[in-house]
């Protein structure tokens, strides 16, 4: 078994990703736990994860780091959230911010065995509800279905550190089903340029279609 560690905190395990499990013993969304030089590691599939298939596509940098101070917005059940949890590790802390009410209650039952996460369940947009929470974060992951994504990465930009980084998975179908990707793609990034500085353009495809997975500096 070959074993790699490509980012602080991520892991190529015979060309698959995987991340040191912060919860031995325990599987979040049915990955494979592998036992390695007594260390467990979880899989992190990149069909279930959008961070993970961007890594696969070629993600140059990673700002998530252990220690790192993460606002997560569109947290879903914590599939990457779970990862992002491992990687950041016991001194991290990892802010999931999560709409719907029955996503919550499965991100709820993750964070049970996860210390460094922090569930908040709310709207993306009321950044005032969550503010002194997750306020002076080191890195914003933002994978949120809504038109207004742009207008909500400017929002919780406020709560992103100067210099801080963004990983946005843009979802053109959710802003506008009837238009050309790549044209939805130029608009966000125009709008969020007033804020932000561009570092890298993803296309995650196969992983998943219809998304371009950026990365951002906040300026």
């Amino acid at each position: 078994m070959k074993l790699v560690e490509i980012f602080d905190g991520v892991f190529k395990i015979d060309g698959k990703l995987a991340t040191l499990n912060l919860a031995p013993g325990k599987a979040v969304y049915g990955e494979r736990l592998i036992e390695e030089k007594g260390k467990e590691y979880r899989m992190w599939d990149p069909y279930r994860s959008k961070l993970s298939a961007a890594i696969m596509k070629g993600m140059k940098g990673m700002q998530i780091k252990p220690g790192s101070r993460v606002l997560y917005l569109g947290a879903a059940t914590g599939t990457t959230c779970s990862h992002v949890s491992d990687i950041v590790g016991e001194r991290g802390e990892l802010y999931a911010i999560e709409l719907s009410e029955r996503n919550a209650r499965e991100l709820i039952k993750m964070s049970e065995d996860r210390p460094n996460v922090f569930p908040i369940m709310g709207d993306a947009r009321n950044t005032d509800a969550y503010a002194s929470d997750a306020g002076s974060a080191d890195v914003l992951y933002q994978d949120v279905a809504a038109r207004d994504q742009a207008q909500i990465l400017l929002k919780n930009g406020a709560l992103l550190k100067t210099g801080g980084y963004a990983y946005v998975a843009i979802k053109s179908q959710s802003i506008d089903v009837g238009r050309d990707p790549k044209q939805v793609y130029k608009e966000f990034l125009e709008e969020i340029s007033s804020g932000f500085e561009i570092l890298e353009k993803i296309n995650i495809a196969p992983y998943d279609e219809m998304h371009l997975f950026v990365v951002l500096r906040k300026k």
